[in-house]
């Protein structure tokens, strides 16, 4: 692993509950942005992270693997001096932090996936395979992955600005080998029976990370696992609908004792 002082953050609040937030494959810590101002930031301090090759660390060099990132993850809350902490990620960074739980399990109090890739990976078809490898270097690809997973109801000044935000926060060789990790790799037995509560929040309009794919996964591996379905959203709750996923992570992140 190429050596990294600290994942690039913010922070955000001074409550005694720590939480990292970890970003997804199409954006950097900026994906976080329409909750901020809404979250709850006297029971709650969070840490909003850039992995590599996105954001403040878009020129970083590394593997670019969910292994990678859990590593750097834990650094930074070694950085911070947070020896217990919750930690959140959509897409992609439910990967992630899927990873720090496993690789520190004594440290976490509770994880949280905003429409999480599974342990398991994500087996893509060949066609959809072509479309997410080539995202790298064509705009139009994540164009489409961005419409399809908002069930095709989202306006198109949305969607232009999203894949905008993409292409500028992305280096797109890391981008492209985050996928080959997220994608591919599969640690669900290093999780598997974890005690750490574990919340999924996934949107009704999106087919890819869908209710039935976390029964199937998440479900499956904690055993104090619970599922939230946001009716009215796809696979970008932090966008689609920020107070109603505010309100289910704060509620599920409160009910820690001491929280």
């Amino acid at each position: 692993m190429t050596a990294l002082p600290v994942l690039p953050h913010e922070l955000h609040g001074d409550g005694p509950h720590k939480v990292i937030a970890v970003h997804g494959w199409l954006a950097d810590r900026s994906a976080y942005a329409p909750v901020l101002p809404d979250l709850d930031l006297g029971a709650f301090q969070y840490a909003v992270v850039d992995l590599r090759g996105y954001g403040e660390a878009r020129d970083a060099g590394g593997s670019y693997t969910t292994a990678e990132g859990a590593e750097d993850v834990l650094a930074l809350a070694d950085r911070l001096g947070w020896e217990r902490f919750s930690l959140i990620g959509h897409s992609m960074g439910g990967s992630v932090i899927q990873r720090a739980l496993a690789a520190a399990p004594e440290r976490v109090r509770r994880i949280v996936g905003v429409s999480p890739v599974p342990a398991s990976g994500l087996p893509l078809p060949p066609e959809q395979w072509e479309l997410f490898a080539a995202a790298a270097h064509t705009p139009q690809n994540r164009r489409v992955i961005l419409d399809t997973t908002t069930g095709g109801r989202r306006p198109a000044g949305w969607l232009d600005r999203m894949v905008r935000r993409s292409v500028a926060c992305s280096d797109a060789k890391a981008f492209r080998a985050w996928l080959d990790s997220w994608a591919g790799e599969d640690f669900h037995e290093e999780v598997e029976g974890s005690p750490v509560p574990a919340l999924a929040v996934v949107g009704a309009l999106d087919p890819a990370l869908s209710a039935d794919v976390q029964r199937a996964t998440w479900m499956r591996w904690y055993p104090r696992a619970e599922l939230v379905e946001l009716p009215s959203c796809g696979h970008y709750a932090m966008d689609e609908t920020p107070l109603d996923l505010i309100r289910a992570v704060e509620d599920f992140l409160r009910a820690d004792a001491g929280a």
